[in-house]
């Protein structure tokens, strides 16, 4: 999983009626776009985060 800053990482809900969490990756902590990231949540909260397999990165250049 590659990243760069600008890139949303999005957190799918593991169970049903849990929604999507989704953030801007603000910084790149690993080398060549690896994990972790440091990522700014739509309520403000900003955490760094190794993404699992229930996340996926959506790209500022096809995000939608």
């Amino acid at each position: 999983m590659l990243a760069t800053v600008g890139d949303q990482l999005v957190q799918h809900g593991r169970v049903v009626g849990q929604h999507d969490k989704i953030g801007e990756i603000v910084e790149v902590m690993g080398q060549g776009g690896n994990p972790p990231y440091r990522v700014r949540f739509e309520d403000g909260h900003v955490g760094v985060c190794s993404p699992g397999p229930d996340s996926e990165i959506r790209h500022k250049d096809t995000a939608h």
